[in-house]
């Protein structure tokens, strides 16, 4: 983000990011009864805790080795059970997203679940390749894909429904000895499979709502589409009151 600032805090229509993200997750434990929210911080953490709201538990990811060390940094305030992981970065993420992700998860009986997302233009993108029962067979890296995965449109979103403890034990035996030193998320979704366990995928219509800021640029689009939001909701309940009116 070229700037001093942790990029959760950047803000997004005047609140920093990672709220939007934390009162998404909040709107499901109006129905799940007060979950445990576990927030991975690393750089800047200092300064991201103050602005934390109450209740959240703070995890410590001393040193930033990808997605999956993230969560292995959390392991100890982890409850056992399936548990919703979201980045931080997603600002336009909706509690309704998360929850039709929740529950496709239920319904769908798999060890995890995806959120995933289909795209016109996927480059970039690490690519949900389905097996033929419709289940997640793997994600592919944009930068491993062959020429038949390059053509897939749907794109993981860095969004799961993940079990615990399995998937921290997948994690551990993985280790960050690859090209990146780093541990991902997905090689969860590869344990899982190698283990013959099911994977299922939950796909949300509207891209946006996955959109990930990591650049200055993308903080402007996050903007834009965060204040149309805004003033579709506006003229949405305008148009319901003059309706109770009328």
């Amino acid at each position: 983000m070229k700037s001093e600032l942790p990029k959760v805090l950047h803000p997004v229509c005047g609140r920093p990011m990672l709220l939007h993200v934390l009162a998404a997750v909040a709107e499901l434990g109006a129905e799940a009864g007060a979950p445990r929210v576990v927030v991975v911080l690393g750089h800047g953490y200092d300064q991201v805790v103050p602005c934390l709201p109450a209740g959240c538990v703070v995890a410590l990811q001393e040193r930033q080795l990808g997605t999956g060390h993230a969560l292995l940094a959390a392991a100890h305030h982890l409850l056992p059970g399936p548990n919703l992981v979201v980045p931080g970065d997603t600002p336009l993420v909706t509690g309704e997203a998360l929850r039709s992700l929740v529950r496709d998860h239920e319904a769908s009986g798999a060890a995890a679940t995806v959120l995933t997302t289909m795209l016109d233009d996927p480059t970039g993108y690490g690519r949900v390749i389905r097996a033929a029962d419709g289940s997640v067979s793997r994600i592919v890296e944009h930068r491993d894909a062959g020429p038949e995965e390059l053509a897939v449109h749907e794109i993981n979103s860095g969004m799961y429904v993940l079990p615990v403890p399995l998937a921290l034990e997948i994690l551990e035996q993985v280790g960050a000895d690859n090209d990146q030193g780093e541990i991902y998320l997905t090689d969860v979704i590869a344990g899982l499979r190698e283990r013959g366990e099911p994977v299922s995928a939950s796909t949300v219509a509207d891209p946006s709502l996955v959109l990930g800021v990591n650049s200055r640029a993308e903080l402007a689009e996050a903007e834009t589409l965060m204040r149309l939001r805004f003033k579709l909701d506006g003229a949405s309940r305008l148009g319901e009151t003059r309706h109770v009116d009328g």
